[in-house]
């Protein structure tokens, strides 16, 4: 008789537990994305580069009591849904978020660097962060040296999606002093 296999989703309480006892170890490159452990592509010259840049200009752009600037660190969407975004501005926080992962409600932007991995970021990372209600996503697109600028979360998409012009000047909904030039993002 035939059986259906499922998958297993695990939790992104279950994720952390594989930090914490080894099965995952702190050099893996990793991401909980509605229940699955998916690795994440290397990190390239090029990525490095955009992520270093986009933290200089955000830290420089927004003061402390605005914002927290987070570089690659997790953020928890939902139950299932553990990210790490290269470049997230959070809402500010006594203890930065000691006692417990950012979720969406914290979250002011998030910035992805993209390369190879451009389907990814676009399509799903894109969907979660909507889904999720995360009010403004840019993606700095390596593949056609360009930012993307996505908002108005609405069932699971953005309804506003504009790429923007190097020079451009543009600053994020929830942060309209932090005023930055798309360009300065991009390698």
């Amino acid at each position: 008789m035939p059986m259906a296999v499922r998958n297993r989703r695990f939790t992104a309480d279950e994720y952390q537990r594989m930090g914490e006892t080894g099965i995952l170890s702190p050099d893996d490159r990793v991401e909980l994305i509605d229940g699955e452990v998916l690795a994440m592509t290397p990190i390239g010259p090029r990525h490095a580069a955009s992520v270093d840049r986009a933290t200089r200009v955000f830290v420089t752009h927004v003061s402390g009591d605005e914002a927290i600037v987070r570089v690659q660190g997790p953020v928890r969407l939902s139950s299932y849904t553990e990210p790490e975004p290269d470049v997230v501005l959070l809402r500010p926080r006594a203890d930065f978020y000691g006692s417990a992962h950012p979720g969406p409600a914290d979250v002011l932007l998030v910035v992805e660097v993209a390369d190879s991995s451009i389907d990814f970021d676009r399509d799903v990372k894109a969907y979660v962060y909507a889904q999720s209600g995360v009010p403004e996503y840019w993606l700095v697109d390596l593949t056609e040296d360009r930012v993307v600028r996505y908002t108005l979360p609405a069932e699971g998409a953005y309804q506003l999606i504009e790429p923007l012009s190097p020079d451009v000047r543009v600053a994020p909904g929830r942060l309209p002093r932090c005023l930055v030039r798309a360009g300065d993002l991009l390698p």
